[in-house]
């Protein structure tokens, strides 16, 4: 079926670039891209035979034609072609496409990589220049408040990243290990040389991985647990983190120190706080019981006790310092004794393997002790990660005494660092229920009494609270002292966590730390928060916490849930209303507020570049403490390479300490009251036009129809379901996962902009919006967002999805809104194309969406077979087909859920 386009304004010609683009490419990049997929070619060819390459070969430049020739029949050849392969082939050309894409996107993930070596080889640390790192942020504060105000709020920055496991990593932990080993031989290629033998071996070698790549199975057998979900994100602090963090902070501190680092003491004072919500987060997630919640913390306090027995291991290595030159303190001898009290074996086998080496001798017995708090021997073990931290700061004192100050500073401190950040447990465990259970809970108890034969999951209830306890004691109260209570719409909602809690325990003089943090999600929520938090401050359990903390308060904003509810644009705005009424109530009440961004990965869930969203929210409300969850494939795209997750870490903290800056807060002060008029007619019109969509009768069918939507249900890709409820009957209980998933799959993108296009077309002042967009930091940022969403979309795709429906006109109306979103996109930006000025970003996605194309239309074969009935295949095969283009364009588009 074919759709008119519909628009009240001209549109810009489409423009070929793909030819420039190409061109644009970096060598070095251009060059890792054609090796590898002259090795995937090679791989198809010996695995299956020439036919294979022909046919992926005959897709491909029909693909590359019909975005060349938009207006030619490249893309309904293309279709004829896919239509005709045997679905075993099919799978095989599926297989191979998403091969390519690990393989692409690979190389330009190391091409960042090499970028950011290459400036820092080039950098001179003492001329800064206007650029996002974190000394560049220190200097330009300092410029505006003054040297020691600038580093008394670097001294109480916050960064606290949180780490879940929302399943839109589509890619298998098999998948993954593979695609790091071949990460790790194109890194190898950059400093071998050009020829011989080594060069040889490494070709071996990554013929060998594509080979493994290209036969391991894509897809799961069955879906993950929970505690596999842990231990996959554990395997990410493993080999990045818990070096990455305290290499932060040395950057910063030689900066700040300059000729005298490594010398004196350190100024940085340790700013990240990592969390978790993996064993944590029960809200929908039956999976996530009090056992595994208790399991979680376990396997996290291991890996980080793991790491700091290496790390002093490592460090008294270095400490080989003759006691005669480099005396030991009187401390540190009093350590020695305790020590040798604790166990004489082993500190006459220390004192054997450091002979008159009286701090590596110290440090080696911690180490031990370590171990025993890792295997639970009471005798030896530590209680808490602060009697470590005295420990260590024993021995760097007598280093200094000594006049070993570098050794004082080193490593050692490298080690004090870890333990500050990390403790023995690692990452807070941090609990969310919904407040539907908790209300749920407390009515059955009070029917039947806390001993009464109550509900399983009333049970569940109370175990989680004696499992908080349980955690607190055994890891310190930081371990786990944090309860979101989602869809918090009253007061009460967060008093039954602290009600529940005393009857978990039996009175309120026995129950743990507690700080019940409010979700508040819907549109509804948000313009409610304020209220519900004025209230919330007369609950007794909060006054007392508010009193032992400093007046800390948290409150977490969902950006998922809230723009599902009235679309992204209007979403952003009321999340920003918000924060500037809870920053302004907060100071009104003396609160020391920390704001938690539910952040997703997409743009339809809050995703984009963290640091341009933290420069920026409204004034007051970061105040040098920035909180956000970190998702999926996300957390492995900023933090799987230690570069990458270093360059993050500085971009965030960098943005977290200059939204506080006078200039930064005043520009956007003046901005949101010189368009709050604007913004309103925006929001209006945006939501209006949403609503007339997601509203209509019918349109959860629809939406389900035209998409993947059920078959993406299908993946054993996460632990929790994808929606709370049974069927597709109301949004309300769909996740906003799949929400912004299956839009993605279909190459729409609808989550990241539907309703823009209508609400800047209802101003129809391009002056005013160009104004805004130079002007208003916020509408910047929706702006370049969607730019970069729609970059990702296909009119001529997203209409043989949509067609697969029997709603002409609402098929018709996201079709136009996409063309009109993207002409007032380009107006506004004074572009020709989308992506136009960012080269780079705009260069990658020109040349993949072919490649996307591809898959899309191998998607689509399948889906009408599942939706039409009639196709000659078996629905498990056709789904088969569905579940691997689904990995493919994954892959393709990146950042999907």
């Amino acid at each position: 079926m074919a759709y008119v386009v519909r628009v009240t304004a001209p549109l810009p010609a489409r423009e070929n670039r793909r030819g420039t683009a190409r061109h644009e490419v970096p060598e070095p990049l251009r060059n890792d891209v054609r090796v590898l997929g002259e090795f995937l070619g090679r791989v198809l060819r010996e695995s299956v035979g020439d036919g294979l390459l022909v046919d992926v070969e005959r897709l491909r430049e029909l693909a590359i034609a019909a975005h060349d020739e938009p207006e030619g029949d490249a893309l309904a050849r293309a279709e004829e072609l896919v239509a005709g392969f045997t679905l075993e082939r099919a799978e095989q050309v599926a297989r191979a496409f998403t091969c390519y894409f690990h393989l692409a996107n690979t190389a330009e993930e190391y091409h960042r990589v090499r970028v950011l070596r290459e400036r820092e080889a080039h950098a001179d640390p003492h001329t800064l220049t206007a650029d996002d790192s974190l000394p560049s942020a220190v200097a330009q504060l300092a410029t505006e408040v003054g040297e020691q105000e600038a580093r008394r709020r670097l001294a109480e920055v916050e960064f606290r990243p949180v780490l879940t496991a929302h399943p839109t990593e589509a890619r298998r932990r098999a998948v993954s290990r593979s695609i790091r080993r071949i990460a790790e031989l194109v890194a190898e290629r950059d400093v071998l040389s050009t020829g011989g033998v080594s060069l040889a071996e490494n070709d071996r070698r990554l013929l060998a991985e594509i080979d493994t790549l290209w036969r391991t199975a894509p897809l799961r057998q069955s879906k993950p647990t929970v505690l596999d979900e842990v231990r996959t994100v554990l395997g990410v602090f493993e080999s990045t983190l818990a070096d990455v963090l305290p290499a932060v902070y040395r950057r910063l501190d030689d900066w700040l120190l300059d000729g005298d680092a490594g010398t004196t003491p350190p100024v940085v004072r340790p700013f990240a706080r990592l969390g978790s919500w993996i064993g944590g987060d029960r809200d929908g997630n039956p999976n996530v019981t009090a056992e595994i919640t208790r399991a979680a913390a376990q396997l996290a306090s291991e890996q980080a006790l793991l790491e700091l027995e290496r790390s002093a291991v490592r460090t008294a290595a270095g400490l080989t310092l003759d006691g005669a030159g480099t005396p030991a303190s009187s401390e540190l001898n009093a350590l020695w004794q305790r020590e040798r009290s604790l166990s004489e074996a082993i500190a006459s086998r220390v004192a054997a393997e450091s002979p008159n080496e009286p701090h590596r001798r110290a440090l080696l017995f911690v180490a031990e002790r370590l171990a025993a708090t890792r295997s639970r021997n009471a005798d030896l073990a530590y209680g808490t990660s602060g009697e470590l931290e005295a420990d260590l700061l024993v021995v760097q004192r007598s280093l200094v005494d000594a006049g070993a100050t570098r050794q004082a500073f080193g490593d050692l401190q490298r080690l004090l660092w870890q333990v500050q950040t990390f403790g023995f447990h690692l990452a807070e465990l941090e609990l969310r229920q919904h407040s539907q259970v908790h209300e749920a809970a407390l009515a059955d108890i009070a029917a039947k009494g806390v001993d009464g034969d109550l509900e399983p999951r009333t049970v569940e209830v109370l175990d989680t609270f004696r499992t908080i306890g349980t955690v607190q004691k055994r890891f310190g109260p930081d371990a786990a002292r944090r309860y979101i209570v989602s869809f918090t719409q009253k007061p009460e909602h967060l008093a039954a966590v602290y009600e529940l809690a005393e009857l978990a325990y039996g009175g309120a003089e026995n129950v743990p730390v507690i700080d019940a943090v409010p979700l508040f999600e819907t549109f509804a929520d948000l313009q409610a928060s304020v209220g519900i938090l004025e209230k919330a401050l007369e609950l007794p359990q909060v006054r007392k916490r508010l009193a032992e903390n400093g007046r800390r308060v948290e409150v977490m904003l969902g950006y998922s849930d809230s723009s599902k509810d009235v679309g992204p644009l209007s979403a952003t705005l009321a999340l920003d209303d918000a924060q500037r009424r809870i920053a302004q109530w907060a100071r009104d009440n003396d609160i020391q507020l920390t704001l938690f961004h539910g952040r997703g990965g997409a743009l339809g869930r809050g995703g984009g570049p963290a640091n341009r969203a933290v420069l920026a929210q409204p004034p007051g409300s970061v105040d040098g403490r920035f909180k956000l969850t970190e998702q999926g494939e996300v957390i492995f795209a900023r933090y799987g390479d230690p570069h990458i997750a270093a360059r993050h870490i500085e971009q965030v903290v960098a943005a977290t300490l200059l939204q506080g800056a006078p200039s930064v807060e005043r520009r956007n002060a003046e901005a949101a009251d010189r368009f709050r008029p604007l913004a309103d007619r925006l929001d209006v019109a945006s939501r209006s036009h949403f609503h007339a969509l997601v509203k209509a009768e019918g349109f959860p069918q629809w939406f389900a129809q035209v998409t993947p939507l059920e078959e993406i249900g299908l993946l054993p890709i996460g632990s929790r379901p994808a929606r709370r409820g049974l069927s597709v009957s109301s949004l309300d209980d769909l996740r906003a996962i799949p929400w912004v998933f299956s839009w993605s799959q279909a190459r729409i993108n609808l989550a990241g902009w539907y309703g823009l296009g209508t609400a800047l077309e209802s101003v129809d002042d391009l002056a005013e919006l160009r104004s805004a967009y130079e002007q208003w930091p916020l509408f910047a940022t929706i702006i370049d967002n969607v730019e970069m969403s729609l970059a990702k979309t296909d009119e001529r795709i997203a209409a043989r999805y949509l067609a697969l429906g029997d709603r002409e006109d609402l098929a018709q109306l996201v079709l136009d809104e996409m063309v009109r979103t993207r002409h007032w996109v380009l107006a506004i930006t004074d572009s020709d194309a989308i992506l136009s000025r960012r080269r780079i970003l705009g260069r990658a996605v020109q040349l993949r969406s072919p490649y996307v194309d591809a898959l899309s239309l191998l998607q689509l074969r399948a889906l009408r077979g599942l939706r039409t009935g009639d196709a000659p295949e078996r629905t498990e095969d056709l789904q088969r087909l569905l579940l691997l283009s689904v990995n493919g364009v994954a892959a393709g588009v990146q950042n999907t859920g």
